[in-house]
């Protein structure tokens, strides 16, 4: 088996300036990422696709390979995973080889555990899918959710489920924005991570924090100094 571990980590980002590259608890938030990838040992190769040589000197000093340079085209604030993903599988078989398996692991995602990884990979092979992902439950029951509507009233999104019990409503899940296995013969074919036959990976709600805004990295920040400070 040969697996290869793709983070995609580019240089621009608005709403957190140097986001890839900020220090997160004291190390650059993408390190935690790199480290968690390496010590799996499911990786033969961890790869950084990025077009920052801030970034890719930081990935570098931490073990990571930075053999390619991300296109400008793919470093813009409309660029989907999918397309990095496929770029940089594409890169590797054009000029070095092809993997029987990938995983694309974001940058800024320092709760990620080993044991999750090694689930995926495990999915992946069981099921012999496209694809394995990590996800989390909501919350709060999606289906009791409220919108304003146009008259500055609120309303249910799902009429329906007006008198529905929250523990007769089903269990919903969303991407933990984690990691995504890929068969690759099959994902380079279908070129979709949320593929037709995905599966998912459970990731529990502690561990999972998205990371978009100042106010999530301070947060962020919190919960990793308390689960994991001594």
């Amino acid at each position: 088996m040969s697996a290869v571990a793709i983070i995609p980590a580019r240089g621009g980002s608005k709403r957190i300036p140097g986001k890839n590259g900020k220090l997160f608890v004291g190390k650059p938030i993408i390190t935690y990422s790199i480290d968690v990838a390496k010590r799996s040992n499911l990786f033969e190769r961890v790869i950084v696709s990025t077009d920052s040589n801030e970034i890719a000197e930081i990935a570098e000093k931490y073990g990571a390979e930075v053999p390619f340079v991300r296109p400008d085209y793919l470093s813009d604030d409309y660029t989907v995973t999918d397309d990095v993903f496929l770029h940089a599988l594409s890169w590797l078989k054009e000029n070095d080889k092809s993997f029987e398996y990938a995983c694309c692991i974001y940058a800024t995602c320092p709760f990620l555990q080993v044991k999750y990884l090694k689930l995926g990979l495990e999915t992946l092979k069981k099921e012999k899918s496209t694809s394995a992902f990590s996800v989390t439950t909501f919350p709060y029951p999606i289906f009791r959710a409220l919108k304003i509507n146009n008259n500055d009233r609120l309303e249910m999104i799902w009429h329906e489920h007006l008198k529905t019990r929250s523990q007769d409503l089903p269990e919903v899940f969303h991407d933990a924005g984690q990691f995504y296995w890929v068969r690759v013969d099959k994902y380079l074919e279908k070129k979709l991570i949320m593929s037709d036959d995905a599966f998912p990976v459970v990731i529990p709600r502690s561990l999972v924090q998205d990371i978009d805004t100042i106010e999530d990295w301070e947060y962020a920040e919190d919960m990793y100094r308390l689960n994991y400070s001594g």
